[in-house]
């Protein structure tokens, strides 16, 4: 976590107060060495949710040794010009792209559960490696579905008022001023639960007594959890009451995704189009979520082969996965299967969170020195538009 005075400069009201900060924020900076295995092509900003601008989170990834690093926004590419001048000037290789999800129906894995934890039918995708000149093309094609997004929204802030008298919360006033929606940034369940972990604070206090209110609305704590909820002193205590409530509380409120969710189809054709690598991301059963916000589940573990026939029917030729997140055996599996249909590979630790780090110690092993070389190689399409495979 970086410095926190540090990280308000960063993340400043504009674009421009950020960068112009960071400018003075590196010129009384030393940096670490780089280490060669720490790479991260998966940090959110604040363009969807997380702590970080993209220029904090260009600086946090630094301070933390990495030697290249990648944004992945949901639904929005808005941040990534920033993304890439912040870079610039930490002198900082980087590479750019966005998360989305998609529709299922008319693929072999109609109606069935991938690596959604709300949805069976709708999969998360992610859109690597984007040439730069194409970022006005995939803002306009997402805009649409960000609006949809807001309808949907705007019905489960219902739901939760339903769900829970007298939390007054209006999605106008209390959810969209978290979201960077008017610079096209992308407005998700996580704002939602973050409006509402800061109504429960408001209304309830910090500590047992949040403990005691989440007990009452059915939610089950584990200990890590109750100790993150007795450390009221924890500056972003809203947080890692967002990662409880999300795993918890999402699916009591939960509105299907449809009209906001793309064909698979239509984005294979958008990378296409772009020259951008479509990733199927890579889940798996879950037993103890790393984040705190998914809970033991099971997903596309036990047809998994049937999903890569899918991704090879649908023109999908990359896939994406987060080694920290698997066993052994699930990364063994998924990897001998990468390789039986020819797909290229892309790793990058799920940052949105400040109790993350950006560093995936498990890259030094290696086992995974391919995904190191796939992440020169995305940086490099982006620069001369060279061949990922």
């Amino acid at each position: 976590m970086i410095d926190i005075e540090i990280l308000k400069q960063l993340n400043a009201p504009t674009r421009e107060e950020r960068l112009a900060n960071l400018k003075t924020v590196l010129a009384g900076t030393k940096f670490p060495p780089t280490v060669p295995q720490y790479i991260n092509n998966h940090i959110h900003t604040t363009y969807s949710f997380s702590p970080y601008s993209p220029t904090a989170a260009v600086y946090a990834a630094r301070m933390e040794g990495l030697c290249t690093a990648g944004i992945v926004d949901h639904d929005s590419i808005a941040g990534a010009e920033e993304f890439l001048a912040a870079a610039e000037l930490a002198g900082m290789p980087a590479t750019v792209g966005m998360e989305c999800r998609v529709s299922l129906k008319g693929t072999r894995l109609e109606g069935r559960r991938t690596n959604n934890p709300d949805q069976a039918g709708i999969s998360y995708m992610t859109i690597q490696s984007v040439p730069h000149d194409k970022f006005p093309v995939l803002d306009r094609f997402f805009a649409l579905y960000r609006e949809a997004r807001h309808v949907r929204n705007r019905n489960m802030t219902a739901n939760i008022n339903a769900l829970l008298p007298g939390i007054g919360l209006d999605y106008d006033r209390d959810v969209l001023p978290l979201s960077l929606a008017r610079e096209g940034g992308g407005t998700t369940e996580r704002h939602l639960m973050y409006a509402l972990a800061q109504k429960l604070v408001e209304q309830t206090g910090k500590g047992s007594a949040m403990a005691q209110r989440l007990s009452g609305l059915g939610i089950t704590l584990s200990d890590k959890q109750r100790a993150q909820l007795e450390d009221t002193e924890y500056p972003f205590y809203e947080y890692d009451l967002l990662g409880i409530l999300k795993g918890a509380f999402v699916g009591r409120v939960y509105v299907d995704a449809d009209e906001e969710c793309p064909p698979l189809s239509r984005v294979v054709e958008l990378c296409r189009e772009t020259d951008a690598c479509l990733c199927y991301p890579y889940l798996g059963d879950v037993v103890d979520s790393v984040t705190g916000d998914k809970k033991a589940q099971k997903f596309e573990d036990s047809y998994l082969e049937d999903v890569f026939l899918c991704m090879k029917e649908e023109g999908v030729w990359a896939v994406t996965y987060m080694p920290t997140r698997n066993t052994s055996a699930q990364l063994e599996r998924l990897r001998k299967l990468c390789e039986k249909y020819g797909m290229f590979q892309v790793s990058g630790e799920d940052i949105n969170s400040p109790r993350q780090s950006f560093i995936t110690q498990i890259m030094e092993d290696p086992r995974f020195q391919n995904l190191i070389d796939a992440t020169w190689k995305l940086i490099e399409h982006e620069k001369t538009g060279a061949a990922l495979r």
